[in-house]
């Protein structure tokens, strides 16, 4: 190994990790993690929550190579990783000690020695080293695991790293185990920390009151998007960062994927990450997108879904919804209204992105139906919207389709809770609806009836709007064309 590349891997974390484990694979996810981690490791975000998918190499970085390199660069500080069981944390601290005790590691950091590894024989006596404690050789620092309910009594904590503290979806929706988990928390791991502690929390969500979903309700916590925000983060902060296994919304500057990219395509593709959507959307938002959703107290029941469009059809209609500030969603929904009284849903455009690009995507989407009449809510710059959806319908030629614009002044919570039984008796789903639409079949069947509790009411809203068209007709004035607006 040559000296500059030893000098540049005691300086950055991914450049160690590059040293020590040539075999370690670079997506963009990766660079981002370790850049993440390197930010931490230097002090300049204290205490950092992160979620990340299954199967995606977060532990080795945060639990493996993250305790070595620190070590390394101060040998005098105290680690204590923790886990959901004291087993898997000695894994991670036996991991520790291998990588230590390796020529490459020796190499980058010919100071930092464990018992065994080294010449320091009278030093080495007092030494600890077990399978999940160990000593640095001469400077009192370590590393000690620890299971979630493990005791770490006089022992200081200058780094915390908790890993991955529930098992599965069993442990992390009994409230017992959370409850236990958040004392612990408190009352053992916080107790042996002091000022200039850090703190790191990783792992996959399984429920919204987990850790990291308490700690976002009772402490301060900034959503990391912008590599700026890890400088001066406030003493006390949290910094969170959630890593979709599927991107949704548009590319940030932490996470510049587009939207629907997998996050590690060479391991879990788009098409893999959409079968297990299909499979358990709700458990798929909480594991790999970082959103979990208590099933308890969801507003909507399971959707009557259909193979195929029943004869007898009425019209072909749509109800668009748009985005009223920059986190919402545009929803715009074409259905048919057929003469059994339901309303079958035929094709979903729910999207963050710009007007410029939705109003190309609605247009082609009521061509492509065959809508006849289109109710836009003209609330919040929606009537430009709608004009600009006319104006390209008339540019490709289309003139059947009647365009009506409104203004709603209904209390959305109230519409949304009133009609929910509504919705869910008059609506039908195609039967691939979660696949073909999963972001809007998350933010629909994740839906709570407490409404601050959601993130997107934009697919509710819409399906609130279609029910109440059909039960109340609302007029318009008709404009050549076949346009109408009012």
């Amino acid at each position: 190994m040559n000296r500059p590349q030893e000098e540049w891997a005691r300086r950055s974390l991914a450049a160690f990790a590059a040293t020590v484990r040539p075999d370690v694979e670079w997506t963009p996810f990766h660079r981002a993690y370790y850049r993440l981690l390197d930010a931490f490791a230097e002090g300049r975000i204290r205490r950092m929550m992160v979620s990340v998918p299954p199967q995606h190499g977060k532990s080795f970085g945060a639990s493996v190579l993250l305790p070595a390199y620190l070590l390394g660069r101060d040998p005098r500080i105290r680690i204590a990783v923790a886990s959901y069981s004291f087993a898997l944390a000695g894994r991670f601290g036996q991991q520790v000690q291998r990588l230590m005790s390796e020529g490459s590691y020796r190499t980058v950091f010919p100071a930092t020695l464990i018992k065994g590894t080294g010449p320091r024989v009278q030093q080495e006596r007092t030494a600890r080293r077990t399978a999940q404690e160990f000593d640095c050789v001469g400077f009192g620092g370590g590393l000690k695991a620890v299971g979630r309910t493990g005791s770490l009594t006089g022992d200081r904590v200058d780094v915390l790293v908790a890993d991955d503290l529930y098992k599965d979806a069993l442990e992390a929706h009994s409230p017992l185990v959370r409850e236990r988990i958040w004392e612990w928390y408190h009352a053992v791991a916080r107790t042996r920390l002091h000022d200039a502690s850090r703190e790191l929390l990783v792992g996959t969500r399984w429920h919204e009151d987990d850790l990291i979903g308490r700690l976002k309700r009772t402490e301060q916590v900034v959503e990391l998007s912008e590599w700026g925000q890890t400088e001066g983060v406030p003493t006390g902060t949290w910094v969170a960062v959630s890593f979709e296994a599927l991107k949704t919304g548009p590319p940030t500057e932490l996470d510049p994927r587009e939207e629907g990219e997998a996050l590690w395509p060479g391991r879990h593709s788009a098409g893999w990450l959409a079968q297990r959507r299909s499979a358990d959307p709700t458990l798929f938002e909480a594991l790999f997108q970082g959103n979990p959703v208590v099933r308890e107290g969801l507003l909507y029941g399971d959707f009557g879904t259909y193979a195929a469009l029943p004869a007898g059809l009425l019209r072909r209609a749509n109800y668009t919804d748009t985005a009223d500030t920059g986190e919402d969603r545009l929803c715009s929904i074409c259905y048919a209204a057929a003469e059994d009284g339901l309303c079958y849903v035929t094709d979903v455009v729910y999207t963050s992105r710009p007007m410029e690009e939705t109003e190309a995507a609605v247009a082609a989407m009521l061509e492509r139906n065959g809508t006849t009449l289109a109710q836009v809510e003209s609330n919040n710059g929606g009537r430009g919207f709608g004009r600009a959806v006319e104006r390209r319908l008339r540019e490709v030629g289309v003139r059947g389709c009647t365009l009506r614009l409104f203004h709603q002044r209904g209390n959305k919570e109230a519409r949304i809770l009133t009609h929910a039984a509504t919705v869910v008796r008059q609506v039908r789903m195609p039967e691939d609806w979660r696949v073909r639409w999963p972001e809007f079949a998350a933010d629909v069947c994740g839906f709570r009836r407490v409404f601050r509790a959601n993130a997107h009411d934009d697919g509710p809203d819409a399906l609130t709007g279609i029910v109440e068209t059909e039960l109340a007709p609302r007029g318009g004035r008709i404009l050549a064309g076949g346009f109408s607006k009012r």
